[in-house]
């Protein structure tokens, strides 16, 4: 099947906030090639959104699996440019940095910096940096997070991944002009995805409950359990890398944050001393905290 309308490829395409991407996408007009991890995904995109769809099975991690799905849009293409490249999927990895494992860290790297590095190089060629394609530049659409600005207790790993991301898009962004190609990140705060059906799994708290910070991560954990199913809902990200991919000068990044006033305008406007002593006396991480324990 060769595709003649508009073309992205969305990872991490099965749930949350890639799933809405997709539906928001073929809803406008365009072909998505949705990147999936299983083959139950797969089918359940084919039924929903039929020919508009071409799951993709994938994995960030695997550059071999990511160069075979290249080729697979290329050939879909029939020798024009791909529109949109969003790079979606992600894990998020949390605990004391004192105490998380190395192992864990790495592979939330490697999923959420390296995976895009990946990402980018199997489909970047597509968008209009392989001069045989006709059709206009194409532009990537980059999923970082408040995370990547502020970076809070005990998520350390996800923060680390989300600045290394915007770090990473900052450098595609001027790189890939060469090409006409634009580069555009999106910074969600909470959104109101399936990872929230999880809420009541404490294995990630039980970890650490031999450490001093155990009594911190509980009130992080239930600001979390509070926050996060109240969150921004995925089609509003959706509706944001829509924009990314068709306005006809689009901003380099967008915050979609819930409440966006006291969650991110006013953080970022506070001195960093201030904001840092104010989470820290709300969060018991002060040594007076400790000593009551």
């Amino acid at each position: 099947m060769t595709i003649t309308k508009p073309a992205a490829v969305v990872t991490g395409a099965s749930t949350g906030i890639g799933h809405a991407t997709t539906q928001v996408l073929i809803e406008k007009g365009w072909h998505v090639f949705a990147g999936v991890r299983k083959d139950e995904d797969a089918a359940r995109l084919s039924q929903e959104f039929g020919d508009s769809v071409t799951p993709l099975k994938m994995e960030v991690t695997d550059s071999a699996s990511m160069n075979a799905a290249g080729k697979k849009v290329r050939e879909a293409l029939g020798g024009k440019t791909l529109q949109g490249l969003v790079c979606n999927a992600g894990v998020a990895v949390t605990g004391p940095i004192l105490h998380i494992p190395v192992e864990e860290f790495a592979q939330q790297l490697d999923i959420n910096v390296l995976g895009v590095v990946r990402t980018v190089q199997a489909f970047g060629p597509l968008l209009g940096a392989d001069k045989s394609l006709t059709g206009k530049p194409g532009r990537v659409v980059t999923m970082s997070s408040v995370a990547g600005k502020m970076g809070m207790p005990f998520v350390g790993p996800y923060a680390a991944s989300k600045h290394a991301l915007e770090g990473l898009s900052k450098s595609l962004r001027k790189e890939l002009a060469l090409y006409g190609i634009g580069v555009h990140i999106i910074g969600p705060g909470a959104v109101a995805t399936p990872i929230w059906d999880k809420a009541d799994d404490t294995s990630e708290l039980d970890k650490y409950r031999h450490t001093d910070y155990i009594k911190s991560m509980e009130r992080v954990f239930h600001w979390m359990l509070d926050r996060g199913p109240k969150g921004l809902p995925p089609r509003q990200i959706g509706a944001r890398v829509h924009h990314c991919l068709t306005a006809s000068n689009p901003k380099n990044r967008y915050a979609e944050v819930p409440q966006r006033f006291e969650n991110w305008t006013m953080p970022r406007l506070l001195p960093e001393k201030f904001v840092d002593k104010q989470v820290i006396k709300r969060l018991g991480l002060r040594p007076e905290d400790l000593k009551r324990r």
